[in-house]
């Protein structure tokens, strides 16, 4: 099986819940008005040992300034669909080619705290890519393996005060690399749906 069938049985399996994970309000109500809707683009590489591609923010960005996160950011009136949004996003980020992502399909939609509603929208890719980011946005771009980002021992939650109010995440260390916050719990509610065995 190849591994974009791989992930095509895993998203269309009928025996998943969704799954409320901590900072996610769904649970309880979103309680900033109506969220907006985003898209980011979860970036599999087709190796042996396959890798997500993630990027690091610059410091000088308005909002999540240096933070890892998916390529992807809001859903325009012109993007056909959520798909489409975050292959836009990816190619004018790291100028990643639409034309070079095998779309999967979407996984699990997630709420954040600071009023997004984000689609993941998993695609395949072929290994070692030449990306250039956009010196704007991005401050780098890598990859890290799937197989430990998706490794529940890897997933850490913790707890922080933010507004006033005491909000629980996930986050995983790969090497100097801190993935937190919706990126990290994104990639735990991958991790469940995919049930991933390296």
């Amino acid at each position: 099986m190849t591994l974009a069938e791989r992930l095509r049985a895993a998203l269309a399996a009928d025996d998943h819940d969704p799954i409320m994970l901590p900072g996610d309000q769904r649970h309880p109500p979103f309680d900033q008005g109506e969220p907006a809707a985003a898209a980011v683009l979860v970036a599999i590489t087709d190796r042996p040992a396959p890798g997500v591609i993630l990027t690091q923010r610059t410091d000088t960005m308005r909002k999540h300034a240096g933070q890892v996160a998916f390529p992807g950011g809001r859903i325009d009136p012109g993007d056909k669909d959520a798909a489409a949004a975050a292959l836009r996003e990816a190619e004018e980020e790291i100028a990643l080619p639409r034309s070079a992502v095998e779309v999967i399909g979407a996984a699990d939609l997630y709420l954040t705290v600071t009023g997004y509603s984000v689609t993941p929208v998993i695609g395949v890719i072929a290994p070692d890519l030449d990306y250039h980011p956009n010196e704007a946005e991005v401050a780098d771009v890598f990859e890290v393996p799937l197989a430990f980002v998706l490794d529940p021992a890897n997933q850490i939650e913790t707890s922080a005060e933010w507004q006033g109010r005491m909000r629980t995440y996930y986050e995983i260390n790969w090497g100097d690399r801190r993935i937190w916050g919706a990126t990290a719990a994104m990639m735990v509610n991958l991790s469940r749906r995919l049930r991933w065995v390296a």
